[in-house]
C-alpha cells in the first residue's frame, strides 16, 4: 500500500464531497433503508443514511465510483452517524459495528478498482467519525449549565466499536471531523489510539474541526488555534476545517492553521452557505474560484467539499490542482 505520507509531499490531493446530497438525488423511501437488513424494525429508518451500506450497497458504491472519476484521491466512507450514540435515535445501536465494516468495505473495493486502472493515482479510503449528536462541553438544558447528556467515557466505548469496524474493513485513514466540541474530538482520538494498539496497527488521522459562525470559533468556544493546541498531542497526519461556511469565509483560520500546524492542512468547505430553503446554491466554478485562493496562497495539501458539493465540484477542484 501507498504511504499517504509520501503522497502529500509531492502534491495535493482531492477528497471527494458530500455524501447526503448524492444520496438526496436517489429519492429513496422507507423499504430502501430495510432490504435484507432491517424488515422487521419497528421504528421508521427513511433517513437514516448510514444504512444504505448495509440496504442498497449499489447506491454507495455508484457514488463513491463517481467521485473518484471526478478525480478525488480519498473517498469517506458513508459512516458519518455510526456511532451507537447516533445511531441509538433510531434504536439502531446494534447495528454500529456492521455500518463501519461495510462502509469500509464497500470504499474499499471501489477504490482499489481505480488504483487498479491507474496505479499512477493511488485512492484512499477515509473511515469517516463524525461528531455525534451530544457534546461534553456544553449542557443541553439551559436552565441546568452543569448536565450533560453524555460522558467521556460512554464516548470512547462508542468511538472505539466504530473505529474497530473502519479498520477492520480496510479504511486507510480515520478523518474526526466536523468537530464542534474539541472534548468529544480528543474522546474519539483517545479511542482511536486504544483500538490501534490493540490491533496492533498504525492507519493515519486526519482532524477537521468546524467554524460554526463569523466569529471564528467552534460552537465549544475554541478559537482556531485553541483547538489546535488541544489536538497537536495527537499523533495525526493533518487538521483542518470542514462544513459550517463557504470557502471564503474559511480562509482566514486556514491561514491560521499554515502558519501554526506542525501537520498537513486540510479543507473541505460547504458550497456556500445555505439559502431559505437549505439549499447550497454555489455552482462548482464559483466554488473552484475561492478554492484558487487557498492553492496561490499554498494553504492546504488537501481540499474537498462538504455540504451541498457533488462530482462537478470535485472535478472543477481537481482541474484546479492538476
Amino acid at each position: 500500500m501507498t504511504d499517504i505520507r509520501e503522497v502529500l509531499k509531492e502534491r495535493i490531493l482531492i477528497l471527494d464531497g458530500a455524501m447526503g446530497t448524492m444520496i438526496q438525488r436517489y429519492k429513496l423511501e422507507e423499504e430502501d433503508f430495510r432490504k435484507g437488513w432491517f424488515e422487521d424494525h419497528p421504528s421508521s429508518l427513511k433517513g437514516n443514511n448510514d444504512l444504505l451500506s448495509l440496504t442498497r450497497p449499489d447506491i454507495i458504491k455508484a457514488i463513491h465510483a463517481e467521485y473518484l472519476a471526478a478525480g478525488a484521491d480519498i473517498i469517506e466512507t458513508n459512516t458519518f452517524s455510526g456511532t451507537t450514540i447516533a445511531q441509538a435515535d433510531y434504536q439502531l445501536e446494534k447495528a454500529a459495528y456492521d455500518i463501519n465494516y461495510h462502509g469500509a468495505k464497500i470504499a474499499k473495493e471501489v477504490c482499489e478498482e481505480f488504483t487498479k486502472k491507474n496505479p499512477n493515482k493511488p485512492r484512499f479510503v477515509a473511515g469517516s467519525i463524525g461528531p455525534t449528536n451530544v457534546t461534553l462541553s456544553i449542557s443541553p438544558d439551559v436552565n441546568d449549565p452543569g448536565f450533560r447528556n453524555s460522558t467521556f467515557e460512554k464516548l470512547v466505548t462508542a468511538y472505539s466499536e466504530q473505529t474497530r469496524g473502519l479498520i477492520e474493513g480496510g479504511s486507510d485513514i480515520l478523518l474526526v471531523e466536523t468537530i464542534f466540541d474539541t472534548l468529544n474530538a480528543k474522546a474519539a482520538l483517545f479511542a482511536i489510539k486504544s483500538v490501534q494498539d490493540e490491533l496492533k496497527t498504525s492507519i493515519p488521522i486526519m482532524v477537521s474541526g468546524t467554524i460554526t459562525d463569523a466569529s471564528g470559533r467552534t460552537l465549544s468556544g475554541q478559537t482556531t488555534e485553541a483547538f489546535l493546541i488541544s489536538v497537536q498531542h495527537a499523533d495525526i497526519l493533518s487538521i483542518g476545517l470542514n462544513c459550517a461556511l463557504g470557502a471564503n469565509a474559511l480562509r482566514p483560520y486556514l491561514q491560521v492553521l499554515k502558519a501554526k500546524a506542525p501537520f498537513f492542512v486540510s479543507a473541505h468547505p460547504n458550497a456556500g452557505l445555505p439559502n431559505e430553503m437549505g439549499e447550497y446554491d454555489e455552482s462548482p466554478e464559483q466554488m473552484a474560484a475561492q478554492i484558487k485562493t487557498f492553492l496561490d496562497e499554498g494553504l492546504v495539501n488537501i481540499v474537498g467539499g462538504c455540504c451541498g458539493t457533488t462530482p462537478e465540484h470535485i472535478k472543477a477542484m481537481a482541474d484546479l490542482v492538476k
